[in-house]
């Protein structure tokens, strides 16, 4: 397995993430609540299934793209993030505000290492 290469990381992301094979895709809550926690939660929850079935796991994520409907929800996904983050390996991390359809509040854009 080819190695993952850190810079500059706190306990809640990583500045640069060298890596060459890797998987992207998107996702959203299966069942889009109006409680913001509960679709972050849910996509928490699905990336992990997603990692486990290319045979990867969190320690090898490199970047993840946030986007939030409210970024007043910033320090809920924050709790919600460093409970589930491996704080040794965190990955590239940005989160934005932006207009979401379909009542989605969260959508994560997530890059790994598989």
């Amino acid at each position: 397995m080819e190695p993952i290469v850190r810079k500059s990381l706190c306990s809640r992301w990583s500045e640069v993430v060298i890596y060459r094979s890797e998987a992207r895709w998107v996702e959203v809550a299966n069942e889009p609540s109006p409680d913001p926690l509960d679709q972050i939660k849910q996509i928490l929850d699905q990336i992990d299934a997603m990692l486990a079935s290319l045979g990867s796991t969190k320690d090898r994520l490199l970047e993840i793209v946030i986007y939030l409907a409210d970024l007043n929800h910033v320090p809920a996904l924050n709790n919600l993030w460093d409970a589930w983050v491996d704080p040794r390996q965190p990955p590239i991390r940005a989160c934005m505000q932006v207009g979401l359809q379909n009542n989605y509040l969260a959508e994560f854009i997530v890059r790994a290492a598989v």
